[in-house]
């Protein structure tokens, strides 16, 4: 009898433990990056600076991407314009301008619906002749 109770009582607290990690999931979108950096390593001038960074909504409601900025003018983002389901990827696309010569360091930044309101992306790389 007293393994009835002691199995009874085990069901009924993992029962309730259970039922709390449920209502504490965070509910809304979720923007999950495949990389926070991007590193264009030895690149040369002129040439193509086009990359891309996919990244999925983790969350559990549709996420949108409200703003995409480089830190600067050289450092071109493009966003989808279109909310992600759950579940689903989309693409980043950043393009570099390789007129410069040197080493840069960038950043993007990615603002959104999700719970994690702020992305950021590092862009670094060296541009040669």
């Amino acid at each position: 009898m007293k393994h009835l109770v002691y199995i009874c009582s085990l069901i009924l607290i993992s029962l309730h433990v259970n039922a709390q990690s449920d209502t504490l999931k965070p509910v809304g979108a979720f923007i999950q990056l495949d990389s926070i950096s991007l590193n264009y390593g030895i690149i040369k001038k002129n040439s193509n600076g086009k990359r891309l960074i996919i990244f999925k909504n983790t969350g559990n409601k549709p996420l949108v991407i409200t703003d995409c900025k480089g830190s600067c003018g050289c450092t071109v983002p493009e966003c989808p314009s279109k909310s992600i389901l759950p579940g689903n990827q989309g693409i980043i696309t950043i393009n570099y301008d390789t007129k410069k010569l040197g080493s840069f360091n960038k950043t993007v930044k990615i603002k959104s619906n999700a719970i994690n309101h702020v992305a950021y992306i590092k862009v670094s790389g060296i541009v040669k002749q």
